[in-house]
């Protein structure tokens, strides 16, 4: 069963006559009559009864127009629907994020977004980057952000910026007198903080392996004397003099009320990681998720 045999039968239920119909659909009456033929056959009813001066519809055939007609409303709704998204009058988009990095940067992309683009429904799930890639893989978001390098083999993306990486000690520790000693701080080398107490991430965060491949490549192996899942609570503890951590600089600059460490940049080279926006390989990108990505870099090159 074809569409266009549906809008041919509701056509010549219409017109009652196939001369006309023919006409309005702009095909021959032969062929009209062919394709007719052919559906009755294949549904196994006839829909319509045939005489020289009329077309009648049989009861099979009213019941067939009426959900036909249904059928064909709700192609064009479709249609429509689809013109809308592709004209970014509509849409959703389902965006996966990292907590802490999402918390700091997605104030800046969405009320943007949401200005240009009122109509897009977006919706945000929020998990850990192991989960994350693994949650996009299969679909289950649109697009994700994440940092580079990626595990998950299925992904692609596009990159939306970098980030450096600074260090927080707490206010009392010797190095802290760096950030007082001028404006501009001493950079710290990452040498010095091999006999450091580090509070890190907990597994399954991308930041958490980061931190210990960058001490790796230092030299030396951190001396992890706390974990958790929360890059906040980690900050806290570190102004509350449990020991140092590396910190993403948009993460750092976040305002707080208390529990403030004390941040210092590192020395040449500059750590720092890629955020990257992550899709799966030969997905679809619809206009709204390419129009989000597009925000996001906007966004990412105003905070600079």
């Amino acid at each position: 069963m074809e569409l266009r045999q549906l809008q041919y039968a509701i056509q010549i239920a219409a017109e009652r006559n196939f001369s006309r119909a023919a006409e309005k659909l702009h095909i021959a009456q032969p062929s009209l009559s062919q394709q007719l033929a052919k559906l009755e056959k294949e549904i196994g009813v006839l829909l319509f009864q045939r005489n020289t001066s009329s077309v009648e519809l049989t009861h099979a055939g009213e019941k067939f127009i009426e959900q036909a007609q249904k059928i064909i409303d709700a192609v064009e709704l479709l249609r429509q629907e689809m013109s809308d998204i592709s004209q970014l009058r509509g849409g959703k988009v389902v965006v996966g994020s990292m907590p802490i990095t999402g918390s700091h940067l997605l104030p800046y992309v969405l009320p943007s977004f949401k200005l240009a683009f009122p109509d897009i429904e977006i919706n945000l799930l929020e998990d850990s980057s192991m989960n994350l890639e693994k949650l996009t893989a299969l679909g289950r978001t649109d697009l994700s952000l994440l940092s580079l390098p990626l595990v998950e083999p299925s992904l692609a993306y596009e990159v939306i910026g970098e980030e450096l990486i600074d260090l927080a000690v707490p206010p009392q520790h010797p190095l802290a007198l760096r950030a007082n000693s001028s404006n501009s701080p001493v950079p710290v080398q990452l040498e010095e903080l091999k006999d450091e107490s580090f509070i890190v991430l907990k597994k399954g965060q991308g930041f958490r392996t980061m931190t210990f491949d960058l001490c790796q490549k230092a030299g030396f192996v951190p001396q992890v004397v706390f974990e958790s899942s929360n890059m906040e609570t980690i900050q806290a503890l570190v102004a509350a003099g449990m020991g140092v951590t590396l910190v993403p600089r948009y993460i750092a600059r976040a305002p707080r009320s208390e529990f403030v460490p004390v941040y210092l940049p590192l020395a040449e080279p500059i750590p720092f990681r890629t955020l990257v926006v992550a899709y799966r390989k030969g997905r679809y990108l619809s206009k709204a998720a390419e129009a989000f990505i597009a925000t996001f870099k906007k966004s990412m090159e105003e905070l600079k």
